[in-house]
């Protein structure tokens, strides 16, 4: 074997060896803060989610049929995607959920995605290992008196070297019994990223 060859062996085996370790060497892990703005890149991120659930909430909670004071029963849709990207649309509902459980003026009753561990473990409570006096009965879950239910869009533009990103949050509040609309509201972000 001639020595240019040999030393090619040996060359890319250790080059390899010390991209590794370079890229090892480098990495750090440390906790941020959670409310801080986020804007790593121009998709969805945490501080539009926190953004949108504290408005939301806000002007939710100024809506006659909240601000009443006679704790409404209210059941959460998961809020429709319509955007391009992935976005975890649970994630906002829930978010919503907790700032309006905070406020003390509203009470929620079992969602869709909920209802069937809720049926399962109203069965559970049934069957003969629960003493009957402290087993929940069946027939007995309150049905929500008004439904939140919204989408979530997106316009997102890009000439040569930026990019913009426009996202729209609406939200609507319907009355189950007469099939009013209560309150509806809507939040915009826009995020514009320059390359250069």
């Amino acid at each position: 074997m001639n020595r240019p060859a040999r030393m090619h062996r040996l060359v890319l085996p250790l080059a390899a060896a010390l991209a590794l370790a370079a890229g090892c060497a480098h990495e750090q892990t440390r906790y941020g803060d959670a409310k801080a703005v986020e804007t790593v890149t121009n998709q969805f991120g945490s501080t539009d989610l926190q953004m949108i659930a504290e408005s939301m909430t806000r002007s939710m909670l100024q809506a006659p049929a909240i601000a009443s004071g006679n704790l409404p029963i209210v059941t959460v849709q998961e809020v429709k995607n319509k955007t391009s990207e992935y976005i975890d649309t649970r994630a906002i509902t829930d978010s919503i959920r907790s700032e309006m459980q905070k406020g003390g003026k509203v009470r929620f009753a079992v969602d869709a995605p909920g209802m069937n561990p809720q049926i399962d473990e109203i069965k559970r409570q049934q069957g003969e290992y629960y003493a009957k006096e402290h087993a929940v009965e069946k027939g007995q879950m309150v049905g929500a008196q008004y439904r939140l239910e919204g989408n979530i869009t997106s316009i997102v533009k890009q000439v040569r070297d930026t990019k913009d990103v426009y996202y729209k949050v609406n939200l609507q509040l319907w009355n189950i019994r007469n099939g009013l609309l209560e309150w509806s509201d809507e939040k915009e972000i826009r995020k514009t990223t320059t390359r250069g």
